[in-house]
């Protein structure tokens, strides 16, 4: 059948077969790979076409036949709606053994290099309430699904919740979130209800108008909580109103804070940040170190694992306290200032400036001396010139965004010939791309995959290359 005639073709009876990337499953139909979401592996589905292409098919299930045997009640009343737990419906221990594989799978058929053997994933001890941040988008347009459209009924138009997958414009409303604990359903619940009975306008995604916009809420593991409300308007009245009401409902918030943000995106970074009560930082403690989380820092979001993983990265940089410690994409400094206790000396390399700004802090307020901290692109600041001013490493740490490491940054490693370099990587396909443009200099000797995000496909994965000889 030709490939423009494929769309909406029910296909019947389809096995699915196994996990494939991004958190689909696949079957196969007529010599190709069908794709399908919202499955497991042992179910048996009806599906209906929606792309059809030479070698695969991407398909939308419209019945099950049969569940798999390994499927789980899914806990959350928002489960296939949000796009936020995707993996709900299956078993944790099976979710880990899919992570595993995908790491496998990567590492072999993308990097194509020779593997050691790969240690068993690190579960979560958690796998609900384990984020410590979260965002929430207020919309004068709720999404409605399709039983509460049949249904008749009148439903409320304002909604605080996250986004639809795809689809900007269209926010559903969240009753209760498994993701974050704490005060934070009250305190997302108590605010939508107050706005709507005083009559305060929620955002209107499309006109980009109306009084409030954005919440974010951050905690730790110390009980402190920051809350930040973005509004969209510059109404001084209702700001006072919302933040007092949030000050007085909430004595717990540690750090209450509020942005005008005018523009036509939710971002911040350029924009100031008002603190209304308390403290303008939260504090994470890990190991007895100290880290100022502000409103504009990145930290790990689920900080239980984020230990276990910088763990696992000192653990591969085997650290005798001679070293110099190149850390790239280094972030507030976390990781650098985790291991800097058993280095000579950790030299801090990342793009954002307030962001290298908290790691100068997070030094500070532990008395580490031995850090040192630079604001750039990693492509420009890693350089000859730089290198030329500083000791040369012996252990690099590198733990790049989703994109991986540009290749300029590969190419200066690999003429930096240290002898360890540890990637912490939050996708392994990037990562394992990486890999093979080093794989002529390097060797890798350890492999070590972390579950960060239980209830998603979302996997980090930590490697130790070693010097070829």
């Amino acid at each position: 059948m030709a490939r423009n005639k494929m769309k909406n073709q029910v296909i019947e009876d389809l096995l699915v077969e196994r996990i494939a990337s991004e958190g689909k499953c696949l079957g196969h139909y007529d010599g190709k790979v069908v794709f399908i979401e919202k499955t497991a592996p042992g179910d048996v589905v009806d599906v209906r076409v929606r792309k059809s292409k030479s070698s695969f098919i991407e398909a939308e299930v419209i019945n099950y036949k049969s569940y798999s045997k390994d499927r789980s009640e899914p806990f959350c009343e928002h489960f296939g709606v949000c796009g936020g737990c995707k993996w709900q419906h299956i078993d944790y221990a099976l979710q880990k053994s899919y992570k595993q594989q995908q790491v496998i799978d990567n590492l072999s058929r993308i990097g194509k290099v020779a593997l050691p053997e790969i240690s068993p994933i690190l579960g979560s001890a958690e796998t609900r309430y384990y984020r410590n941040k979260l965002d929430f988008t207020f919309s004068n347009n709720r999404w409605l699904t399709w039983e509460e459209i049949d249904s008749g009924r009148e439903f409320e138009k304002n909604a605080l919740g996250f986004h639809i997958p795809k689809r900007f414009d269209k926010i559903i409303d969240i009753e209760h979130c498994y993701l974050q604990g704490g005060i934070s359903n009250d305190v997302r619940n108590s605010l939508r209800d107050f706005a709507l009975q005083n009559g305060i306008t929620f955002y209107d995604l499309i006109a980009q108008t109306g009084h409030l916009r954005n919440l974010i809420i951050r905690t730790t593991s110390t009980d402190e909580t920051m809350v930040i409300v973005q509004f969209g308007e510059d109404d001084q009245a209702v700001i006072e109103q919302v933040m007092n009401f949030l000050k007085t409902k909430f004595p717990k918030i540690t750090s209450l804070l509020y942005i005008i943000n005018l523009k036509k995106n939710e971002t911040f970074h350029d924009l100031e940040v008002v603190t209304y009560a308390g403290l303008p930082y939260i504090t994470e403690v890990m190991e007895g170190l100290q880290f100022r989380v502000g409103p504009k820092s990145f930290y790990q979001t689920n900080p239980n694992q984020a230990y276990e993983l910088y763990k696992v990265a000192r653990d591969f940089a085997g650290l005798s306290g001679n070293e110099v410690v190149y850390d790239l994409y280094t972030g507030t400094g976390t990781i650098a200032n985790f291991v800097a206790s058993q280095a000579k000396q950790v030299i801090g390399i990342e793009y954002v400036e307030a962001a290298i700004a908290d790691a100068k802090i997070n030094s500070e307020i532990n008395n580490i001396k031995n850090t040192l901290f630079y604001a750039g692109d990693m492509k420009d600041m890693l350089n000859d010139e730089f290198i030329a001013s500083h000791a040369r490493p012996d252990v690099i740490i590198t733990d790049p965004p989703r994109a991986g490491m540009h290749e300029d940054v590969i190419n200066m490693l690999i003429k930096l010939v240290a002898p360890k370099i540890v990637y912490v990587s939050c996708n392994p396909a990037t990562q394992a791309r990486d890999l093979a443009l080093l794989d002529s200099y390097y060797a890798v000797e350890k492999v070590q995959p972390v579950d960060m995000f239980p209830q998603t496909y979302h996997v980090e994965n930590v490697v130790l290359l070693t010097l070829k000889k």
